[in-house]
């Protein structure tokens, strides 16, 4: 994100890797666990810009069946840590270079967003670097978090008296300078047992990242970003969204149901195996019926069934009938929840869709009818050295967490005294609940 870089004294930090450094994401969902490997190059061609910027080239590609993940959250430890090992080693073999440390992404732990606004007088009718500071540390003072662990804090827009969005407000004349402010916080438990499973596998965490803002970072056009977009991330368990305004990230959410949900729903709709109901799903699937789905015949396997009642065959019809009502009920929450959201107001009308589950036939038009937005399918962009088969909207976490790594944000850390405050507030709850159960068990 875009943010003026002055409030070192609140912690900024922006630590872009330098040239040949090698940078590895982690995208771990409930039914995949995708690693990439990219080295950071100078640009190709030189244009003589101030902020001209390096670029990726990615060296290694591995991925595996997710275990011991449920919903975005680690349930196996030994599991989750088995398939990241396989995964990273995957990918560093591919790569020929081991890897010490990744990008996470985070897709549970419930995510929460918040906007915090507050406005200041500026000193001398002029926004200068000490009304930059204060307006920023005035909103951090009203930044509670309670137990819960902050993932991102970015600024969204600033206003000076009556104009908004005001990108660089400093030098500019005006005599209130105000800042709204978008806070993340996730569950603490959820980091910690993303980063055990991580730790056991012998890799440090370079940090975490919120699942549909990584995907943004791959899919998103720079002016969709501006201009006010929405990206729903639909993976195996969980579908997330981020609302983008003025090329900050203003709010994300996560709906806990996913593709692999459309999966159980199919194999329990037609008595055959999880394994048969994915197949089916992803070469027959569709989210509209065609008039000729009643005619066409699908062959189904049946659970538990030997001899000749092994197969029953059924019109493809029926299995766009048990995936259609899934997909509603997906987006009618997601719908809702940006309806009521802070952010809806600068959501735009503009809507792009990314993630494994995203890919069933006629998703985008179902999505457009049911969201009353535009939509667009999106891809990553194109990264060199990247295969083909990576080149899918189920690799746009991964390879968002790749441009993340190479373009970090300027991280803004809360005044310390509140930083205390809060710290001793969570170990005194901690001492509280040991206490509890101690008495109790």
């Amino acid at each position: 994100m875009t943010v003026v870089q002055l409030h070192t004294k609140t912690g900024a930090k922006n630590n872009a890797p330098a040239k040949g450094t090698v940078v590895a994401a982690l995208d771990i969902g409930s039914t995949k666990i995708s690693c990439l490997i990219a080295e950071v190059n100078p640009p190709k061609h030189r244009t003589g810009d101030a902020e001209e910027r390096n670029v990726l080239r990615v060296l290694g590609v591995g991925h595996q069946a997710s275990r011991g993940v449920r919903c975005g959250a680690v349930v196996n430890v030994d599991e989750a840590e088995r398939a990241i090992r396989m995964t990273v080693d995957q990918a560093e073999r591919m790569a020929d270079h081991t890897i010490s440390e990744v990008l996470v992404s985070v897709s549970g732990g419930r995510p929460l967003s918040r906007i915090h606004a507050a406005a200041i007088q500026t000193v001398t009718g002029q926004v200068g670097p000490n009304d930059m500071r204060a307006v920023l540390d005035t909103v951090l003072a009203d930044v509670d978090p309670g137990r819960r662990t902050i993932l991102h804090l970015s600024p969204i827009q600033y206003h000076l008296d009556d104009a908004k969005g005001v990108h660089a407000p400093l030098g500019m004349f005006g005599t209130t300078l105000g800042l709204e402010l978008g806070v993340v916080t996730v569950e603490p438990a959820h980091l910690q047992n993303l980063s055990l499973a991580i730790e056991r596998a012998h890799l440090g965490t370079a940090g975490f990242v919120v699942s549909p803002y990584a995907a943004a970072k791959a899919v998103l056009a720079d002016d969709e970003m501006t201009l006010g977009t929405i990206v729903i991330d639909m993976g195996g368990a969980t579908t997330s969204f981020a609302i983008f305004h003025d090329g900050a990230l203003a709010f994300s959410d996560v709906v806990p149901l996913g593709g692999q949900h459309i999966t159980n729903d199919i194999a329990r709709g037609l008595s055959t195996t999880i394994a048969h109901a994915e197949r089916m799903k992803t070469m027959w699937g569709s989210a509209q019926a065609l008039q000729a789905d009643e005619r066409e015949m699908i062959a189904v396997p049946l659970l538990g069934e030997r001899g000749v009642d092994t197969v029953q065959k059924v019109p493809k019809s029926m299995l766009t009938n048990i995936i259609r009502p899934r997909l509603e009920e997906i987006f009618e929450h997601v719908r809702s929840r940006i309806d009521a959201a802070p952010a809806a107001h600068l959501a735009g009308h503009r809507v792009v869709l990314t993630g494994g589950a995203s890919l069933l036939t006629g998703m985008r038009e179902v999505a457009m009818h049911l969201l009353g937005r535009q939509v667009r399918m999106g891809l990553p962009a194109h990264l060199q050295g990247m295969p083909e088969s990576a080149h899918t909207p189920g690799f746009a976490v991964a390879a968002g967490l790749l441009n993340h790594a190479l373009k970090p944000d300027v991280h803004y850390a809360l005044p310390q005294h509140k930083a205390r405050q809060l710290s001793d507030a969570q170990h005194g709850y901690m001492r509280k609940m040991g206490r509890w159960i101690a008495d109790s068990f």
